[in-house]
């Protein structure tokens, strides 16, 4: 997997989680990429953001990491590409 973004904890600079949500991804791939590093933290005892209050969680880390994307309760920084180094010669 490409380390090309990374999700974002809010919680981490001191501010706590931001009352509005993430902008929605549209990217199906994205998506699946910022899910699967987030299913990485709660399978290494992260906690959910999902509040139970809102029906019973599911029970594998990989569907909690994706209805917490959906929601919009998982921040994520894309990072511009590296620069390809111009081949020079021929």
């Amino acid at each position: 997997m490409d380390d090309a973004f990374e999700p974002v904890d809010p919680a981490a600079d001191g501010h706590g989680l931001p009352s509005e949500p993430a902008p929605p991804i549209e990217s199906r791939f994205l998506f699946v990429d910022v899910a699967a590093l987030r299913a990485k933290q709660l399978r290494r005892g992260a906690r959910p953001r999902v509040g139970t209050d809102e029906g019973p969680l599911p029970h594998k880390a990989e569907r909690l990491a994706m209805e917490e994307v959906r929601r919009g309760l998982v921040y994520y920084a894309v990072t511009a590409p590296k620069p390809q180094p111009e081949e020079s010669g021929a």
